[in-house]
């Protein structure tokens, strides 16, 4: 009989990715559907095998995760979306929540909580990591940002914000122009208004500024 919790994960640390996988397979009530290194093949297997949850790793080379969970709920509105990450910056919280993601748990966490964080997100819930919940405030709108100020980088739409990231790391405007699938005359039109909105008017201070605010990690 097959098991009723569906799931993809996606980290393109193969150990890591395969000691999750091992562990989930071993529960009565959730199956590995598919495990994957990057974000593209996240959405291939979205698409294939429609898992009931996506185990997401935020630091992936190539598409950014963000951009791939927001092509996963449009095309696969029931898969439940949970993040896992070494880094819980603000402004990664802030395009979890933007994005509705079901869940966003740091890389300390011991794989019973990603397991029972995947039971949570199936039945319609949501789970944080402690570090993550600490920086959040939940009220009647739903969960935001603990502080209400926001930064220079928190004014940017999350497509800006997906540029100003493969700038951090070096990519072209015909690179990110491929990885998005976008035109570089589009590219180019969110770089500029990527500059006016951080009054930052050279491409490599604007690389330099996304590296200072974290956006280069890996």
């Amino acid at each position: 009989m097959s098991k009723p919790i569906g799931v993809v994960l996606a980290d393109d640390h193969t150990m890591v990715r395969g000691a999750l996988a091992a562990w989930l397979n071993a529960t009565d009530d959730i199956g590995v559907l598919g495990d994957v290194t990057n974000a593209e093949e996240a959405i291939e297997a979205c698409l294939k095998h429609e898992p009931h949850v996506l185990v997401l790793d935020i630091d992936m080379p190539g598409l950014s995760c963000f951009d791939a969970a927001r092509t996963i709920r449009a095309r696969c509105p029931l898969t439940r979306i949970i993040f896992l990450s070494a880094f819980f910056h603000d402004r990664y919280i802030q395009e979890a929540l933007a994005v509705e993601a079901s869940g966003y748990l740091t890389k300390g966490e011991p794989p019973q909580t990603v397991e029972a964080a995947i039971r949570v997100a199936a039945g319609g819930g949501v789970c944080f990591s402690e570090q993550v919940q600490s920086r959040m405030v939940i009220g009647q709108e739903g969960a935001r940002l603990g502080d209400g100020t926001k930064t220079r980088v928190e004014t940017l739409t999350p497509r800006e914000l997906e540029i100003l990231r493969y700038l951090a790391r070096g990519m072209s405007k015909k690179e990110i122009a491929q990885t998005m699938s976008l035109s570089v005359k589009t590219v180019d039109n969110h770089c500029t208004n990527l500059m006016m909105k951080l009054d930052i008017h050279d491409r490599v201070e604007l690389a330099r500024f996304a590296i200072r605010e974290g956006l280069a990690e890996p």
